[in-house]
């Protein structure tokens, strides 16, 4: 990339923009999930829905990855068009979540819940295709465009943490839709993109990374850790909070994990172990941290464990993407996210549905399972790796950028 200085005015120009506008987004969208993932489950029991319904609720977005998403992500991309796919997917979200909020029974909220996810789901996957797409275009770094999304997480944790002591929990469902609005209205923002080239001689179909075993065992490996995930996603504020804890205490654990993750994003560049092995070490990560959950933990200890999320969600994920960035074409990398996407729904579905059985009947005990799922997805990466190790010197693209 030329120096700044030597790049024409209006490229820059629209190079801001487009990081301005990209970085808004990514963080009202992950603001909206840093609310929704801690204390919409705290919501669902505060209208009277029981754990079980509770479990199956929390599942919907892990089913539609594997049913709607991929098909969803496939189809703005031949039709180029993931920016107004984007724009359509946050009002719908919106639609979704205000529709949800009106409703009290577990049967209406389920199915509100579900179409509302059909196209809320696919937003991190199209959100990280349009972002890449204008790494590429405009030199800019992915890194710095994606850690708006994870502070944002970190601040719509703590304000809705603030905002559950001071509010009825059966009303935290409309902090979730203000969050909605703020991403509707930031996705208008969104700058139009050049269709992407086809790259010459690498894989020209989607549909052929689902025959590629690399591929297959880096998705599969993928999942089983960060769908080990399941059980703190869904049950770990209604525990927290069945254990005394307060709202802002239960928001400052989510958001320890969160920074934890923020940090490994942030000097990832300065990671030299192969991706496989970053996944490794993220698995092994997520053994250790829910077999320590499993022992309700004082909170000073749990403070400690929630910094491991840096390792199991973030270590995790950049050694995964790190895996994907070299071995999927740039003009397919929409369907291979997408795929990811389906095969996490199929692992974090099934293992929300079984956490809500588990810990209805066994509380903080459901922990050990998902250590059990973590344990066979380290496992599994390391069989592996020695094959996934030819990849890394034959990247086909970057993510970097200037």
């Amino acid at each position: 990339m030329p120096p700044e200085s030597q790049i024409p005015i209006a490229a820059r120009n629209a190079s801001r923009r487009f990081a301005g506008s990209l970085g808004l987004f990514y963080g009202t969208s992950f603001g909206l999930l840093g609310t929704h993932l801690p204390f919409f489950p705290v919501w669902l029991k505060a209208v009277g829905i029981e754990a079980s319904w509770i479990g199956v609720i929390i599942a919907v977005p892990a089913v539609t990855r594997f049913t709607v998403l991929p098909f969803v992500t496939a189809f703005a991309e031949r039709r180029h068009a993931l920016r107004g796919a984007l724009i359509l997917a946050a009002f719908v979200t919106l639609l979704g979540f205000s529709l949800v909020g009106s409703q009290h029974q577990a049967v209406p909220v389920l199915l509100l819940y579900a179409l509302t996810c059909c196209l809320w789901t696919p937003m991190v996957p199209l959100t990280d295709a349009y972002a890449l797409r204008g790494v590429a275009r405009y030199g800019l770094n992915y890194g710095r465009l994606r850690l708006w999304g994870s502070a944002a997480f970190v601040v719509g944790a703590l304000a809705c943490g603030l905002l559950v002591d001071v509010i009825a929990a059966s009303q935290l469902i409309w902090v979730i839709v203000a969050l909605a609005l703020l991403g509707a209205a930031a996705s208008l923002s969104l700058q139009p993109l050049d269709r992407p080239a086809k790259a010459v001689g690498h894989v020209h179909g989607g549909s052929a990374l689902l025959r590629d075993p690399r591929f297959l065992a880096i998705i599969v490996a993928a999942a089983l850790i960060q769908g080990s995930h399941a059980a703190y996603y869904t049950f770990a504020s209604i525990n927290w909070q069945a254990h005394g804890l307060d709202g802002l205490t239960i928001a400052g654990l989510w958001a320890l994990g969160v920074c934890a993750e923020i940090v490994v994003f942030a000097l990832s560049a300065r990671l030299t172990w192969p991706p496989a092995i970053l996944v490794v070490i993220g698995a092994l990560s997520a053994v250790a941290r829910w077999s320590i959950t499993a022992q309700e933990p004082a909170v000073p200890v749990l403070a400690v464990v929630q910094l491991a999320h840096g390792l199991t969600f973030g270590l995790t994920q950049v050694g995964t993407m790190g895996l994907l960035v070299r071995h999927v074409p740039a003009h397919v990398m929409a369907r291979a996210q997408g795929y990811l996407a389906a095969c996490s729904g199929i692992v974090n579905s099934s293992a929300a549905i079984l956490s809500g059985a588990i810990y209805a009947r066994y509380g903080q005990g459901v922990y050990y399972v998902m250590a059990v799922m973590a344990g066979s997805g380290a496992m599994l990466m390391w069989l592996v790796r020695q094959r996934l190790k030819g990849m890394m010197d034959h990247p086909h693209n970057s993510v970097s950028g200037g």
